[in-house]
């Protein structure tokens, strides 16, 4: 097994344990989309106490990658997002924050 196959199926488990239904192939499709970034201890996680990543979340993410516009309804998604991983789960895996917040808005098809 690869090693980015090896992360894809650390991230499916993750996902199982945290009952967010996410499918195996958005999965893989996010954790692509992220490259080596996966592969880096910092970078593979979300701090969602650090307001300032969210803010970089919310620019490069949704309304960079995800081309949503600004406005209440992607704060409401984050702050959903990070109800459903736990206020206390330190191991908020980008791949799995990102493909949430794609199925959350309805752009899953991005990661076909």
């Amino acid at each position: 097994m690869s090693q980015f196959d090896e992360k894809v199926q650390l991230y499916k488990d993750s996902a199982a344990g945290l009952n967010l239904k996410l499918s195996d192939a958005l999965i893989k499709g996010v954790a692509k989309s992220l490259g080596p970034s996966i592969y880096l201890d910092d970078a593979a996680l979300v701090s969602t106490s650090d307001k300032e990543e969210l803010a970089r979340v919310k620019k490069n993410f949704l309304i960079g990658k995800l081309g949503l516009k600004d406005g209440p309804a992607l704060d409401t998604a984050i702050d959903q997002a990070i109800e459903s991983f736990g206020k206390s789960n330190r191991n908020k895996y980008r791949v799995l924050f990102y493909a949430f917040l794609a199925k959350k808005l309805g752009k899953e098809a991005l990661y076909d």
